[in-house]
């Protein structure tokens, strides 16, 4: 498969850039102490970086993990559009709270009185809230009651909600983002205001708590809660396949899995391999700042789109992961370009299995340089205690040799090891290395 190509982004601290070219993510300022990043619009990148994005080979030789729940299918179907690999691994799934009588006691609370703002956080949570009302014989009261509000969106997903309901949404900010509606209401005197606010699964203390204190009152809608995926399987073998260096990106579309994430590593006392990977071999892509504070936190590097859709974020980790996430060289008078499970050799793609790509990768660290058997026994999978470590060696060196389809790239240096066909003194490998964070 031939693959194409765009010239290298910038660096930039605080964030990993989100593509070739451009975008280089800069920071992005957000409310409530959190730091996110954003890119240059799409409209705004020049043409070869606008194909290399969209190009159905852009993330062809990636692996890509994906934690979402909701949305998962979506993203996956993206990813592969453009040749990934992705590896499904939910970290949380979404339940109906048990106790409906919160959820009651909103809605009625909602009828009691008239409501001024209405927060719509997901498309999921809101349907649920009608269907509940419905349930109740109360949903024709409440959709005329949230008719006369201002309904304040939290993306494309919610806004599609409240129109299916047969309601508008107000038009002003279009947020994607909920520090933005936190801003668009705290600017306005909200004293006597009554406020619904409904959760994105979790509570939001921390905006209740501002709108109180702005003089509001707040009226909570609990629909849902996250909970931690009933199978920790899948999850364990990304976390561990992503420290190992398998997995080129982890895609996260809400803080929940984020955090889901890394409380399954840290019960594997795995959290900080995992936080070393995240801001080292492989990339965390999250869909906007919340999603992306509490791998900031911890100082990992994240890409982010500029706009809090799975679309903008698979567009960000096509530009992304082709200028960050390779090694380039020529070796035997080939091109060579080595991608995460994959190599394209003269433009020409080439899967490899895991030990002979662990080969070629070390091969690449230093190109024209020997590295003995010994050396290349610690990096095949299994380690250097395995069985038959010797004979596994020249195995996976064959094996590489075979797929690259070429012949004179990895010479064979008579009681010594292996080496790249490259001139030590004038060629190199060039890393184009992912930018870490301040």
């Amino acid at each position: 498969m031939p693959i194409s190509h765009s010239p290298q982004a910038p660096v930039m601290p605080t964030a990993r850039p989100a593509g070739p070219g451009t975008p280089a993510l800069v920071p992005r300022p957000s409310g409530g102490g959190e730091h996110g990043t954003t890119a240059t619009p799409a409209d705004e990148l020049p043409a070869p970086a606008l194909r290399s994005r969209t190009a159905p080979d852009a993330l062809a030789g990636f692996s890509i993990g994906v934690t979402a729940a909701r949305g998962g299918e979506e993203l996956t179907a993206l990813l592969e559009r453009r040749g990934a690999r992705v590896v499904r691994a939910p970290a949380i799934r979404l339940v109906p709270i048990p106790d409906d009588a919160p959820l009651l006691a909103a809605t009625l609370a909602c009828l009691d009185a008239p409501v001024h703002d209405v927060v719509v956080t997901t498309g999921a949570g809101f349907r649920g809230w009608m269907a509940a009302a419905d349930g109740w014989g109360l949903g024709a009261e409440l959709t005329a009651r949230l008719s006369q509000a201002r309904l304040l969106c939290r993306g494309p997903k919610s806004r599609g909600a409240v129109r299916a309901a047969g309601l508008a949404e107000h038009g002003s900010p279009p947020a994607d983002f909920l520090e933005d509606i936190e801003r668009h209401l705290l600017d306005q005197d909200l004293r006597g205001r009554r406020v619904v606010l409904q959760p994105p699964g979790e509570p939001l203390a921390g905006l209740a708590a501002a709108l109180r204190a702005a003089g509001a009152t707040v009226i909570e809608a609990p629909v849902y809660n996250w909970t931690p995926s009933p199978d920790p399987a899948p999850l364990r073998r990304l976390i561990l396949r992503t420290i190992a260096g398998s997995i080129d990106a982890i895609a996260f579309t809400s803080a929940p899995a984020v955090r889901a994430t890394l409380d399954a590593a840290r019960a594997e006392h795995l959290e900080d391999p995992l936080l070393a990977a995240l801001a080292g071999s492989a990339v965390a892509a999250c869909v906007g700042p919340v999603t992306a504070a509490p791998l900031l936190a911890k100082g990992v590097p994240v890409v982010q789109p500029c706009g809090s859709r799975l679309g903008a974020l698979a567009h960000a980790l096509a530009g992304h992961l082709p200028e960050h996430g390779v090694t380039r060289l020529t070796a035997g008078a080939h091109r060579l370009e080595i991608r995460g499970h994959a190599v394209a050799v003269d433009g020409e793609l080439q899967p490899l299995p895991p030990a002979p790509m662990a080969v070629l990768k070390r091969l690449a660290e230093r190109p024209g340089h020997v590295v003995t058997r010994a050396e290349l026994r610690v990096v095949l999978p299994g380690g250097p205690e395995r069985d038959s470590a010797e004979h596994a060696v020249e195995m996976a060196v064959t094996r590489l040799r075979r797929a690259l389809g070429r012949s004179g790239i990895v010479e064979t240096v008579v009681k010594r090891g292996y080496r790249l066909a490259c001139d030590r003194r004038a060629a190199g490998a060039v890393r184009t290395a992912r930018p870490k964070g301040n």
